[in-house]
């Protein structure tokens, strides 16, 4: 399994490529959840959330022949922002396969890099397409079923135990899990006190769904927040999962996107729902943890639009 001296090897190798992002104590949240938090801004990072870390180890890690046949990835929006970015600045051509439910803006996004946008009808034909891509010759770089991938997405978790102050618990939130399994395998090694908590939107509940069955299985996909919503997490981020992190909490899309306004109003961050189910996971790890909880959030990205975040908002009787 992906460990320290993995992360630490991809530390090195992606640094020059993307942002070390800060890392600060947040009094607006601390207020709001009555304990103190800090924050890992991964919005900040190139291409606004912390995929552009694992995209670039993987591509950075390539063969000539690999580099040369292009790469492929499959993606709910933000690991295809990043790997069309990235393998436009290192001159490898890129394909990205994306469900039609995907934001439009990443759409845009990834085509205005220069990749190749394919659209599919959803999650699960979107990933036997990418396969299949796989298989006439391209080079895959999955988002998170690959130990590089994993690797580079631990470094914010390298980060932040290094930046961070004393915590007792940190939130991620839960796609597929590469996220998730290299910040808690980070913080293993150099924090090893702290808990690592995982949250998903209903209906995107690969990991949760996992750990319930004993092992990876598909799931159906109904939320909205498409840059969680894998149909099923790995056999790797599963087993990292599984033994380093303490529970995948499981919260509304309404409550994600509350999530959202609150953040901005109390943080004064703008992100996508994906970063705003931290909230009410933070709410409940406060409630169950007691006294003395000094809470860190992942911040993972930010890569939605006014427009859409008030549609959501709309629909929940939330504005």
């Amino acid at each position: 399994m992906t460990d320290i001296s993995d992360i630490e090897t991809a530390a090195q190798r992606i640094a020059g490529h993307v942002v070390r992002t800060p890392t600060v104590p947040s009094p607006g949240l601390s207020a709001l959840l009555g304990v103190p938090v800090t924050a890992k801004l991964e919005l900040l990072q190139r291409t606004g959330s912390f995929k552009a870390r694992g995209a670039t180890a993987k591509l950075l890690s390539l063969s000539e022949a690999e580099r040369a046949a292009g790469v492929v990835a499959v993606s709910g929006g933000n690991h295809g922002i990043a790997l069309a970015v990235m393998a436009a600045a290192l001159d490898v051509k890129a394909t990205v396969v994306m469900p039609r439910t995907a934001p439009a803006r990443s759409v845009a996004l990834a085509e205005d890099a220069g990749a190749s946008v394919r659209l599919t009808d959803g999650m699960d034909s979107a990933f036997r397409l990418v396969h299949r891509l796989r298989d006439e010759g391209l080079t895959l770089v999955h988002p998170f079923d690959d130990p590089v991938v994993i690797a580079g997405q631990g470094t914010v978790g390298l980060e932040l135990a290094e930046d961070a102050g004393e915590l007792t618990d940190v939130v991620v939130s839960v796609g597929g899990g590469g996220l998730i399994a290299g910040v808690a395998a980070a913080l293993r090694a150099r924090r090893p006190g702290v808990r690592v908590w995982g949250v998903e939107t209903e209906g995107a509940e690969a990991m949760s769904g996992a750990l319930k069955a004993g092992g990876p299985v598909p799931v159906p996909l109904s939320s909205l927040v498409t840059t969680l919503s894998a149909p099923s997490v790995s056999q790797l981020t599963y087993d990292l999962v599984s033994a380093l992190v303490e529970e995948v909490l499981v919260v509304p899309d309404r409550d994600a996107v509350q999530g959202c306004l609150d953040l901005a109003e109390h943080a004064k961050v703008w992100t996508e729902p994906a970063a705003g189910c931290l909230l009410p996971a933070a709410r409940q790890v406060a409630e169950r943890t007691g006294d003395g909880a000094r809470i860190g959030l992942v911040v993972c990205g930010g890569n939605t639009t006014p427009r859409e975040l008030t549609s959501w908002a709309g629909r929940f009787g939330l504005l």
